[in-house]
């Protein structure tokens, strides 16, 4: 099986997928809005949660995340 890396994950984003991973626990929608700018969108939600719902990242931030995120699925952008 090959590895799913930082820059399949980028060019993916650049392609205009919208990707669904898992980060502590907790479900969230990624995609691209304009360059180096990302949509992170958070699908499921825990009581009592501090985390923002929803944030606009960087590319850094987004670099920063990558490796902590599992269970990746893939939709296509709807235009």
């Amino acid at each position: 099986m090959e590895q799913y890396t930082f820059e399949k994950f980028w060019k993916d984003l650049n392609d205009g997928y919208q990707i669904y991973f898992d980060y502590m626990d907790i479900r969230y929608l990624v995609y691209k809005l304009k360059k180096n700018c990302y949509k992170k969108e958070m699908i499921t939600t825990k009581e009592k949660c501090p985390l923002q719902k929803n944030e606009i990242i960087t590319l850094k931030r987004l670099k920063e995340l990558y490796e902590f995120m599992e269970n990746f699925e893939y939709k296509a952008f709807d235009a």
